[in-house]
């Protein structure tokens, strides 16, 4: 005794409010007696209109209705309550005396989730309705997940939006480490190419003034990609910057004039920087080059950077076959060092290794002869031109216009 009555006691506490449909008022009585005992709350209505105005007063989860009823039947009372609960949960059970599958499946498609043949088990009654409960406590637990992941969606996109803003920040920021791309110094026109593969990359060019001579000329490809890379080259840039030049590594005063120390002891200088930094495993390759206005002695330190590319006046096309250790590798690093002279009409190019090694759609890469055929081809071209089509031309090659690697360049041609 004890036992039942603990159980009606539970079940009156958890359980739903049951809608009865049926328009005869016995059974909804039978069934009223039967759900009451097992601790739940009736609500019955003799028709399926009737229902209707009671599921819009309140709010309603588990119904049982009758299939024959005058006017609104069953399954015509079952589609309404569907298209009024507008995909909320709820649990739709029709008693019926039909047993052919496609009545029944007629009942389905109407909305119904259950059937309970009449005469109806009340134990089957009761088995049934805890089903449903069991649907609806799931379909609210999925409604909360979902809820929550919604939630979380719009965290993660609102996060990446402002990393995303930030990120074009940072690549402004970069960019502005090269903000002239086309310069004149005496007989010399110098232009610049300069394009991450994604918002922000590990390549920069520039120059830096070392006396109304000389001029210095880098190009430098950091290891790796993304802000790790790109803050490397804001400390390189700032290591060799022309609006700093007490500040410059590669400087030195002399009788009040700046002068420009060794190439070579400028990468061994690098090379004990990044050495330093312990926590950092970054390394790059770099060109450093000096020259003389004017003479046109271009002076080069090599530090792992693809050959130096010159291409002089008759078109006659050359790789400075140069070697050297990546600067922040290892310690001791040795660079190597050459030369060339710049008469009118020749120029010479600094480049990273996104040129040379950009591929086409079968995995071939340009190498050293395809950026000479490039070359060639756009032997009457001069400054932002040339640079511009051998980006055309790589677009060409790899049948896209982005780019696993980025792409940057110094190009320096005398007049």
């Amino acid at each position: 005794m004890t036992e039942a009555f603990s159980d009606v006691e539970s079940s009156a506490q958890t359980a739903r409010p049951v809608l009865v449909v049926d328009d005869s008022r016995a059974h909804r009585r039978l069934l009223s007696r039967s759900l009451q005992k097992w601790g739940y709350e009736t609500i019955d209505a003799e028709s399926g209109e009737a229902a209707l105005e009671i599921c819009k007063a309140g709010s309603i989860e588990l119904v049982v209705s009758d299939w024959i009823m005058p006017g609104m039947s069953g399954i015509e009372f079952c589609r309404a309550f569907r298209e009024m609960m507008n995909g909320q949960p709820a649990y739709f059970i029709l008693l019926t005396a039909q047993t052919e599958r496609e009545v029944l499946a007629e009942g389905l498609e109407s909305g119904a989730d259950d059937f309970l043949s009449k005469p109806f088990s009340s134990i089957e009654l009761r088995a049934r309705l805890r089903a449903g409960e069991r649907v609806i406590e799931a379909q609210r637990a999925l409604e909360s997940k979902n809820a929550a992941l919604s939630t979380t969606l719009t965290k993660l996109s609102d996060a990446y939006d402002a990393i995303d803003r930030d990120l074009n920040e940072a690549r402004k920021f970069q960019e502005g480490l090269v903000p002239d791309r086309e310069l004149t110094f005496g007989d010399f026109d110098i232009s610049m190419l300069f394009q991450p593969s994604g918002h922000i990359g590990g390549d920069l060019v520039g120059w830096f003034r070392v006396n109304e001579l000389c001029l210095g000329v880098y190009s430098v490809d950091v290891s790796g990609h993304g802000v790790a890379s790109a803050l490397m080259t804001a400390r390189i840039a700032s290591y060799l910057s022309d609006a700093a030049p007490d500040r410059n590594i590669a400087l030195r005063k002399e009788d009040g004039r700046y002068m420009m120390r060794p190439l070579t002891e400028v990468c061994e200088k690098l090379n004990e920087l990044l050495q330093r930094d312990s926590e950092s495993d970054q390394y790059l390759t770099m060109t450093l080059g000096k020259l003389c206005l004017r003479t046109g002695t271009f002076e080069l330190c090599q530090a792992g950077h693809p050959f130096p590319v010159v291409q002089r006046a008759d078109g006659a096309i050359e790789f400075l076959q140069m070697h050297g250790t990546p600067i922040g590798l290892i310690d001791d690093a040795e660079f190597s060092t050459g030369s060339v002279t710049l008469n009118v009409g020749d120029r010479v190019m600094l480049y990273s290794d996104g040129i040379t090694e950009c591929a086409d759609p079968h995995g071939n890469l340009l190498d050293e002869d395809g950026l000479k055929r490039i070359l060639e081809s756009h032997e009457a071209d001069k400054g932002t031109c040339l640079v511009g089509n051998i980006v055309s031309e790589l677009e060409v090659f790899s049948a896209s216009n982005e780019f696993a690697d980025d792409l940057s360049a110094v190009l320096i041609e005398r007049r």
